[in-house]
């Protein structure tokens, strides 16, 4: 029989499925509504904007199969198992689904698991389950589009601060303020470094904001160990996609899911270990 405390790890990792399948909307539609708000602004004065915002959002419309429109039913909606059930095609025409969807449920989803397990049915435990849900949409977003929105990128940053000055991340409030005005800053000063040597930017202000919101979470001791992994990471896949003619046009790879990539890792091993891989 399941003892209490394996309940808990269960209904986390199945609260982790359901916020998945919620951030799989998230990565989809908040790049969308985000065009649609920005030429809403080029044009102030007319409704088409304000129309298109009020019918699409994360809400409306209902999610439909992109290949034939097919509505997607609650009982074909149901994380990962209907992916499963319906062995990854569409119920009418049987295009593929992609199986993004499913990892992004499961990622989530052990994400949540290792939450509840290392901090037990605490404040802390919530805390870091919202960074890692939110640093896995921007992850996603960024890898998509090479954006990442101030609409999460600054909550998170906020969060980080308060769950540091609740005592809630184990991690003091002036290692978490330090942490995010080194974290903006020092991006910010490479950017500029960059831009005037080369006359180029290498990296968008997105960059500067995600590496603040990690400084907040960890401190400002955990950002070197940051931007060495994700520096790691980088050139890693970097290579790997040169090598397999995967790297889109321009050869630009965006560098957000590779902080991010550092702020899982961090979050799962923890500074310590990442420090001694590092051999710092």
């Amino acid at each position: 029989m399941l003892e209490s405390a394996d309940i808990y790890l269960v209904l986390a990792a199945i609260l982790g499925l359901l916020i998945g399948s919620f951030l799989n909307v998230v990565i989809y539609r908040l790049p969308k509504m985000l065009e649609i708000e920005w030429a809403a602004d080029c044009e102030p004065n007319s409704d088409m904007g304000r129309g298109k915002a009020d019918t699409f959002n994360l809400v409306v419309p209902r999610s439909s199969c992109p290949h034939c429109g097919h509505q997607i039913t609650w009982y074909e909606n149901i994380p990962l198992f209907s992916y499963l059930a319906l062995r990854g095609r569409c119920s009418q025409c049987q295009a593929k689904i992609s199986v993004r969807y499913p990892l992004i449920e499961v990622t989530a989803a052990a994400l949540f698991y290792h939450c509840a397990d290392t901090w037990g049915m605490t404040y802390s435990a919530m805390a870091w389950a919202s960074f890692a849900s939110i640093l896995l949409a921007l992850a996603c977003i960024d890898w998509d589009t090479t954006l990442l929105p101030d609409v999460l990128t600054l909550p998170l940053l906020w969060l980080g601060l308060v769950a540091a000055s609740l005592q809630w991340t184990q991690v003091s409030l002036f290692s978490s303020l330090w942490g995010a005005v080194a974290g903006y800053l020092s991006l910010w000063i490479v950017y500029w470094v960059f831009k005037i040597v080369t006359g180029k930017e290498g990296m968008g202000y997105g960059d500067f904001k995600l590496f603040a919101a990690l400084g907040a979470w960890f401190g400002w001791q955990g950002l070197i160990p940051i931007i060495l992994l994700s520096s790691v990471i980088g050139a890693i896949i970097g290579i790997g996609m040169k090598y397999s003619s995967g790297l889109r046009e321009g050869g630009y790879i965006p560098f957000g899911p590779f902080l991010a990539g550092a702020g899982f890792a961090m979050l799962v091993l923890g500074p310590y270990q990442i420090s001694r891989f590092l051999g710092i």
